[in-house]
């Protein structure tokens, strides 16, 4: 009964730490369909595990308490910054967070001091419980120890066992745990921040999709060109996504001049719907590249760390294989959301990294765009083959402290705290910035002979936290992942511009998802691919948006929570499976809308003048 009790402190001081709320903590315990003591038993099986493990009584709480109090920590923290709970894939990423640390505590000094004298205080108040507490506990006999891992192994066992959400459990449901996917925010709340938690633990495996199999993927209407048609003059081509990049003008009741995005506005072609928001660059980018969905996958993952282990069909696949030279650019380390196996996974020659760049002059802390830009530059004119560059900014990384800038440009007026108005003007600073390294390089493609085509987007909107609420641009610091259709452009929509060096700015795009880029991008130079013109033009006819929440139909209204309906849209439901077939399946599908990942001799000029791209794919 004792642990029962100190077990149930526990839970309730978890959800208190996770929700931030104790009015929404006692609701929790006092909803009857909600399995918050379900969770207290849990949490008694595992102290009673450690006690026995550590030979005495009440001494497992010493393991058990802190870990799970840092976790619902981190978690609350991560809600607040990026609007999303923390899953246990997070974890796949720690360098990120230790290594961007500095900038957090730069814009929040007094938080930073509060996490030190807190972890230092953690630290020293378990070392205090560890020499003290464990002394005045008396040792467990070897049957006392043997009876409670007799009972908290099968226990625990079974409970692991039933944590597997794509498989129905009489049990789990009697224990009124129902696991919710498809909104991870409800999901922590109904659930609780310890059982979500662990229910998010099986999304490191994806599961074949409902239908899935070789008959399946051979039904796929195959387009009428089976294979990848260039124009005679190759275009080279050159994909910047801009970090965090975004309209500030379009914050209510703020002013800001000169206007901050003035060439991206001349030229703009359309918006991107991208998936995420205030960080998570790395899925946005994997739609770009690749032409699929973050929707099919498990909410939270990273593709860039769970997923991409072997070679994936890519654009810069594409291009290597039609005897482009083929570059990454992305002035951080290559460490960096795992991007340097990746990359050489998607079929890039060569990625320019921290480690391997020139030194580039910063703006700031972070290396500038105007620097960027200028490697850019050197690397293309330096290169006599048609060329694909995928440059990844970093100057404008959140977050956006005031004054980051000494030599500020632009004036915001605004009727918000001076911290808010400063923080502005840090983010159209850096806004202004990129903007003016597109015109750069529009510049100087259009000095070029040879055709160029150049595509330039933001990844996400910038996590500008209080300053949304403050200006009412959002009613809470962080964007929704399912509302109104009005309401999830104005939060997710970042510029695109698509342009030509012979035709200039492509126009009426419209707003679309990362995964449609390759389309537009090959279009607007003249290329034909059985999948990135193929299959996803024909989607792209009856889709605009394919978000894990939301489809967005070129016609009709949008619809929500289509991945629960019984039947799905025949062109998402085939969108899935080839997606599946190519990442995780048979790979079946490779010939038909990826011919050049089969049999394919494809120029690498690293190595030798030749190899056969068939031994990288299998």
């Amino acid at each position: 009964m004792i642990t029962l009790a100190v077990s149930a402190v526990l839970v309730f001081a978890i959800e208190f730490v996770a929700r931030g709320s104790f009015v929404d903590t006692l609701n929790f315990f006092q909803q009857p369909f909600k399995p918050s003591w379900t969770t207290v038993a849990l949490f008694a099986l595992l102290i009673i595990g450690f006690d026995a493990l550590l030979g005495r009584p009440y001494n497992g709480l010493l393991i058990v308490a802190p870990v799970a109090l840092f976790l619902a920590f981190v978690g609350h923290q991560k809600s607040l910054y990026l609007g999303d709970p923390l899953y246990p894939t997070d974890f796949l990423y720690a360098r990120q967070i230790v290594e961007l640390m500095p900038l957090l505590v730069r814009e929040r000094p007094l938080a930073g001091i509060g996490i030190v004298v807190g972890l230092v205080a953690g630290i020293s108040l378990f070392v205090f419980a560890w020499r003290y507490w464990r002394r005045r506990m008396p040792a467990l006999s070897f049957w006392a120890r043997m009876s409670r891992l007799a009972i908290a192994i099968p226990a625990l066992a079974f409970f692991v066992s039933i944590m597997d959400y794509a498989t129905f459990s009489w049990t789990r449901d009697r224990l009124q745990i129902i696991p919710m996917m498809w909104d991870q925010k409800e999901n922590y709340a109904s659930n609780g921040f310890a059982i979500a938690f662990a229910l998010n633990v099986p999304m490191a495996k994806v599961k074949a999709p409902q239908g899935y199999s070789d008959k399946a993927i051979d039904a796929i209407a195959k387009p009428e060109q089976a294979a990848a048609v260039l124009p005679e003059e190759k275009p080279d081509v050159i994909i910047v996504m801009s970090e965090s990049f975004w309209d500030p003008t379009l914050l209510p009741g703020v002013k800001i001049t000169p206007d901050p995005i003035q060439n991206v506005r001349a030229s703009q072609s359309g918006h991107v719907f991208s998936p995420e928001f205030g960080g998570m660059t790395a899925n946005v980018e994997f739609e770009a590249l690749t032409g699929f969905s973050n929707a099919f996958l498990p909410a939270g993952s990273i593709p860039y760390q769970q997923y991409v282990r072997a070679p994936v069909p890519s654009l810069a696949t594409f291009f290597k294989s039609e005897g482009y030279e083929t570059k990454a650019i992305h002035p951080f380390g290559g460490w960096f959301w795992n991007r340097a196996p990746v990359y050489k996974a998607f079929g890039f020659d060569q990625f320019m990294s921290e480690e391997n760049l020139p030194p580039l002059a910063k703006r700031g802390p972070l290396a500038s765009d105007a620097a960027l830009t200028e490697e850019i530059i050197r690397e293309a004119d330096a290169t006599e083959h048609p060329f694909f560059f995928f440059a990844v900014s970093l100057q404008s990384h959140g977050p956006y402290e005031p004054n980051r800038y000494s030599d500020t440009t632009h004036k915001v007026d605004a009727a918000t705290t001076p911290w808010a108005r400063d923080s502005i003007l840090t983010y159209a600073e850096g806004a202004s910035d990129a903007d003016r390294g597109l015109k750069r390089l529009m510049d100087w493609a259009s000095k070029r002979k040879r055709p160029t085509v150049i595509a330039f987007f933001g990844d996400h909107l910038p996590p500008l936290g209080p300053v949304y609420v403050e200006t009412g641009f959002m009613k809470e610091p962080v964007a929704k992942r399912k509302a109104p259709i009005d309401e999830m452009l104005v939060q997710h929509e970042t510029p695109l511009v698509v342009w030509s060096n012979r035709t200039g700015p492509a126009r009426d795009i419209g707003s679309i998802s990362p995964a449609f880029l390759p389309l537009h991008v090959l279009e607007t130079a003249g290329i034909s691919h059985p999948y990135y013109t193929g299959f996803l033009g024909d989607l792209h006819d009856r889709f605009r948006v394919v978000d894990r929440n939301m489809l967005l139909p070129r016609q009709g209204e949008s619809v929500f929570d289509w991945s629960r309906q019984k039947e799905l849209d025949p062109a998402i439901r085939d969108f899935r499976w080839l997606q599946y077939d190519m990442m995780f399946g048979k790979r079946r599908g490779a010939k038909g809308f990826f011919p050049e990942t089969v049999d394919k001799v494809v120029a690498n000029r690293t190595r030798s003048p030749l190899f056969l791209r068939d031994q990288a794919f299998g």
